[in-house]
């Protein structure tokens, strides 16, 4: 198992397919993009099948996300899952994405064993869209989402970053949309991991003022501790139910203490935390022909350091040197 010395133990595997993104994002990366990584440096096809596979069968892990980037973006996505579903015990597969070309593959995905999505969606209004992502494919997202409920990829999840004077004043609508095509609305705090390095916390929609707005409209009722168990959103039933909204607030209301999960980058390194500065290589010692126990072993010795907190309330804090594009949500 994957267990670090406060108790902790990573039964949920983040796997980065790529680091390329075809949004720019402006709290995620510049309008010109990022140097993305060397196409030798990715780990391959096969390569990350055998490494879910040692996390699956060697090491614990129950849950597999697939990020990026945007993971829609590797070619072999679809081989990916359908590989990964036939692993035993079966793992439970989910893809975080931007929904832009989930329509034209969301059913593919499901017939390949994927089993539910997460779409990032910040806005209902199309020029905010385009304003934040510096592309003209709101639309896009809005068909993948339905794609995605159509095809059973459920519960379809919907995530949102609020960003002070752009887009803080939809969080009702927001939720409102979800609860009527019945997607599962998550807020997320906006968190020091853009590549600019230019996050300020002044900035950042906080998860009370989220819930304040969302209670102008909304009766919330705050699940049990023992409901929400290790999930980084805090949940509550809206009206009643059945609809529920979540709040994941990394930044003011940290989860570290009950976080299971462990971070496999694009490029093959083991992250032990999203805000971790440092990482393991597993790249290299998967190429100098290492077997799947002296990986697996590798593995725990670079989850068995993990520090007790994010250190993001600590003066000192350091954002991580790579980008959430390239570390992978």
């Amino acid at each position: 198992m994957l267990t670090d010395t406060h108790g902790r133990t990573a039964t949920d595997l983040r796997v980065s397919l790529t680091d390329r993104c075809n949004l720019r994002c402006t709290y995620c990366m510049p309008a010109e993009g990022l140097r993305w990584l060397p196409k030798p440096e990715l780990l391959t096809d096969d390569e990350i099948v055998r490494m879910v596979s040692i996390a699956v069968t060697e090491l614990g892990v129950t849950e597999v996300r697939f990020t990026g980037g945007e993971p829609l973006l590797r070619p072999g996505l679809v081989g990916i899952v359908e590989r990964c579903a036939a692993l035993g015990p079966r793992p439970r597969l989910s893809l975080t994405t931007n929904g832009i070309g989930l329509a034209r593959t969301a059913k593919a995905l499901r017939t390949a064993g994927l089993d539910r999505v997460n779409v990032s969606l910040d806005t209902l209004d199309p020029e905010v869209f385009r304003t934040l992502t510096r592309r003209d494919r709101h639309h896009d997202v809005l068909a993948g989402l339905a794609a995605a409920r159509a095809a059973g990829l459920t519960p379809v999840k919907v995530n949102t970053v609020l960003m002070r004077g752009v887009n803080d004043g939809e969080a009702a609508g927001l939720l409102g949309l979800c609860l009527q095509e019945g997607y599962e609305q998550r807020f997320i705090e906006q968190m020091p991991l853009d590549a600019q390095h230019g996050w300020q916390r002044t900035d950042m929609v906080t998860a009370a003022e989220i819930l304040e707005r969302l209670a102008a409209r909304f009766t919330l009722t705050p699940e049990t501790p023992a409901e929400r168990g290790s999930a980084p959103a805090e949940r509550w039933l809206v009206d009643g139910g059945p609809g529920r909204v979540g709040v994941i607030a990394s930044v003011t209301r940290p989860f570290c203490r009950t976080c299971d999960r462990t971070r496999l980058t694009a490029d093959g390194q083991v992250r032990d935390c999203l805000f971790a500065r440092e990482e393991s290589d597993l790249r290299a010692v998967l190429r100098a022909g290492a077997t799947d126990r002296e990986i697996a072993d590798r593995w725990r010795t670079a989850m068995r350091g993990k520090k007790a907190g994010s250190g993001l309330d600590d003066p000192a804090f350091l954002q991580p040197q790579r980008p959430m594009s390239a570390i992978g949500g």
